[in-house]
């Protein structure tokens, strides 16, 4: 009578019976779900915040305050994509990183005033 077991597997090998698949509600699906979404609204706020920066780059000058005033706005749009990447974490929007917001406006600012 042969009495010989079955070698046994490592245990950082994934068993072909019995796959082991994260559920849709685990941590690490919700974590990268978290940094898709953040990348997203923060890219796509970015996006509109230098837009706004350089219309008021190139507004013309038939109403004085315009280019000002849109890089104003583009300072707070940015702003908000700061605050809104911090909450989808789950962070306090209060931080050091809302002094990246203004700088679209800031760089529009410089290109406008130069």
């Amino acid at each position: 009578m042969d009495t010989t077991q079955p070698a046994r597997r490592r245990r950082h090998l994934m068993d072909p019976a019995n796959p082991q698949r994260p559920s849709v509600e685990s941590r690490e699906i919700t974590v990268v779900r978290q940094w898709v979404l953040s990348v997203l609204v923060t890219t796509t706020i970015l996006h509109l915040s230098f837009g706004l920066a350089f219309a008021g780059v190139y507004a013309d000058g038939t109403r004085p305050g315009a280019g000002v005033g849109l890089n104003v706005l583009a300072s707070v749009s940015g702003i908000g994509a700061v605050v809104a990447a911090r909450l989808i974490h789950g962070k306090s929007p209060l931080s050091w990183w809302l002094l990246l917001g203004p700088l679209p406006g800031v760089i529009g600012l410089w290109l406008l005033l130069r």
